[in-house]
């Protein structure tokens, strides 16, 4: 799979000539939550839809705006997971895609790029998430890997999915038949496991002696 294969150029670029009457007719026609400005095949910025909506003279030229450009884009280097990040962070639905010589090849489309990641082997249905916690100070992707695999297990990907002050929240994909003992390693090694799985025996076995516990109390 070649993510440069998702570079769209359906919707044209505008320039900062262009009038601001223009840009919303450009939002009407298509659900997009940004616009590109290019000036001499030049990426300048985005225009947020939201941003253009505001502005009541509609026949003025969008560089009367340039203080509410937003400056982000993607290059053709960016992987799977920087796309999902940058449209995330800008909060859109299309990242302006430069060349190695920073000019304007196109965007992507975050319907693309979600289905691209729907159909990667890090979310294929047959694998296991599992999700953990650890102190910064002592997380390693490194211990994590060899927890997996000392378990005859594959570490097919991982990501950091929360972040705090202290901690890290670590979500992985994971191929194995036996998960019981995995998470009984990542307990041993201090690390909190948050995902609720049914073959967990060690929730079970704290269900089950708490269970004992009120029944000799109501004796």
């Amino acid at each position: 799979m070649n993510i440069n294969d998702y570079i769209l150029k359906e919707i044209k670029a505008l320039t900062s000539e262009d009038s601001v009457s223009s840009a919303l007719q450009l939002c009407e026609h298509l659900p997009i939550t940004h616009i590109p400005i290019v000036k001499d095949n030049k990426l300048i910025g985005c225009f947020a839809e939201d941003d253009i909506q505001t502005i009541e003279n509609k026949d003025t030229a969008l560089h009367e705006y340039i203080h509410l450009i937003q400056h982000f884009h993607a290059d053709k280097k960016s992987s799977l997971l920087e796309l999902i990040s940058l449209f995330a962070e800008n909060d859109c639905n299309i990242i302006p895609v430069l060349d190695e010589k920073q000019e304007y090849l196109g965007y992507y489309d975050l319907r693309d790029i979600l289905d691209v990641f729907a159909d990667s082997p890090f979310m294929h249905n047959d694998n296991i998430t599992l999700i953990v916690s650890k102190t910064k100070a002592d997380f390693t992707i490194s211990q994590v890997a060899q927890i997996v695999e000392s378990n005859k297990a594959k570490l097919l990907g991982l990501y950091v999915s929360r972040e705090t002050v202290d901690n890290v929240e670590i979500t992985l994909k994971i191929s194995s038949e036996e998960m019981n003992e995995i998470i009984q390693t990542f307990r041993r090694y201090d690390y909190n496991v948050i995902s609720q799985l049914e073959d967990d025996m060690f929730l079970e076995e704290l269900k089950d002696r708490a269970n004992y516990f009120k029944k000799y109390l109501d004796m």
